[in-house]
């Protein structure tokens, strides 16, 4: 039987990984469990826009990465589109031809320019606000 390992170990055995392994952690667990790790972000997006205070700080530190149209190399962009979001082929492909549409949302600065790089890199064109 193996060893069940507390969630501090656990947290740490993630630390070590890579972002690569992360992602495709992520992709063998959500397979496994049947499970979605979009939804829980979006659902958590939806409240903090309403908050009361909070709009002037997010504001610096949070980015919306919208795509304002897809290019040439569509099927490029929708596999980008699905790397980012996690969303599956049939929602990216919905997102990518309804442009302009945002892929991300209040994410931080990094995250932003390197969703921006990646779907240039693909042909697309984009918009961070």
């Amino acid at each position: 039987m193996a060893t069940k390992l507390s969630q501090d170990e656990l947290l740490e055995q993630f630390a070590e990984m890579t972002l690569i392994e992360l992602a495709d952690f992520l992709k063998k667990f959500e397979e496994k469990f049947d499970v979605t790790a979009a939804a829980p972000v979006a659902v958590a997006a939806g409240p903090a826009a309403g908050g009361p205070a909070a709009p002037a700080e997010e504001e610096k530190d949070e980015f919306d990465v919208i795509l304002t149209a897809a290019g040439d190399k569509k099927i490029q962009v929708i596999k980008v589109v699905r790397e980012l979001t996690s969303l599956g082929l049939k929602e990216a492909k919905d997102l990518v031809d309804g442009a302009p549409k945002p892929v991300l949302e209040k994410a931080n600065k990094e995250a932003a320019d390197k969703a921006k790089e990646a779907l240039q890199g693909a042909g697309a064109s984009v918009e961070v606000k």
